[in-house]
């Protein structure tokens, strides 16, 4: 364990490698099968049931006594007002570029924070939901920068889990598809009040503009996934082709002419210069600045294990 320094000064992280991360599972028990944990994983990701246990179980437990001391300070208050509502759900941020495999991370602790007694209906929510429709991206002229801050609808993001915090019942709000790489018109995915709401998405993070209120101020816990931009570069490749190989056959897909117009080097070719142009740009000048606002680094080496976990101890 050590406790990072920056221009001499102690922080209020503490770092753990993984041997010493994975001793705080303590008796929190492996109940998830290769075969669930088949369904929850990303495609080309790698993620292990020893990364469950070792990463994701001590995890699961850190952020049940999280939520166990949140709701008694949240209790305190609304004795202190006599108000006898329903407490507020518990809200987690998953943050970290594309290909970093943040869609496993959040997949995971819904099912193991699930599994726990007092908080048995997790909601996740990807905020890929509210980036804006292809036609208005194309009318504003920054379809090229889908991903970036600009291109989500933040107002309505931020109303929703506004309400959410709130205790509404129940809130619909959009879908979006990766198949159609875009929003899909009229659907909705409803949300009702969940005992646990994780938010998952590449800028959830992002502070607010002045005088606003970023979706981030409603994090009761965010976690940033971390590793090497060349890492991820490389892992994005790897998704890219095997998407080619199999989601992109499908003659609905956006991008179905990766699988059927060119060949594998220049498909190859298309998603380097789309990494390189798009998804570097967004990682470099908007990701990667927000992970010191995380409570929790995962930090991946080049095999997608997680080897340090930095959290902030206040």
């Amino acid at each position: 364990m050590s406790h990072p320094t920056k221009n001499g000064f102690s922080t209020p992280y503490v770092e753990l490698d993984r041997p010493a991360w994975a001793a705080l599972r303590a008796a929190t028990p492996l109940s998830l099968t290769e075969a669930e944990l088949e369904i929850l994983r990303g495609r080309a990701d790698p993620t292990s049931l020893d990364d469950v246990r070792d990463i994701y179980l001590p995890l699961s437990r850190l952020l049940n006594l999280y939520v166990k001391a949140t709701r008694q300070r949240h209790g305190a208050v609304r004795s202190f007002l006599g108000d006898t509502e329903r407490p507020m759900p518990f809200v987690i941020g998953v943050a970290g570029s594309v290909a970093v495999g943040k869609s496993t991370t959040a997949r995971l602790l819904r099912t193991l924070l699930a599994q726990w007694p007092d908080h048995p209906n997790v909601e996740l929510v990807s905020t890929d939901n509210f980036l804006q429709p292809n036609a208005l991206l194309e009318a504003r002229g920054i379809m090229n920068r889908k991903g970036f801050p600009e291109s989500y609808d933040r107002r309505a993001l931020v109303r929703f889990v506004s309400e959410m915090k709130a205790g509404t019942a129940r809130y619909d709000i959009p879908i979006y598809s990766h198949l159609a790489y875009d929003i899909v018109p009229g659907a909705v995915q409803t949300v009702h009040r969940p005992d646990i709401l994780i938010v998952e998405g590449i800028n959830v993070l992002q502070p607010p503009p002045v005088g606003r209120l970023a979706v981030a101020d409603f994090f009761d816990f965010s976690i940033y996934v971390d590793a090497k931009v060349e890492h991820i570069r490389s892992w994005y490749l790897d998704r890219f082709l095997e998407l080619r190989r199999t989601a992109f056959e499908d003659p609905r897909s956006y991008f179905h002419s990766m699988a059927t117009s060119v060949d594998e080097e220049q498909a190859r070719a298309f998603a380097m210069n789309t990494w390189r142009t798009i998804n570097e740009v967004n990682l470099v000048e908007n990701i990667v600045p927000t992970r010191p606002r995380a409570t929790l680094v995962l930090h991946k080496g080049e095999d997608h294990q997680v080897r340090r976990v930095r959290l902030r101890k206040t």
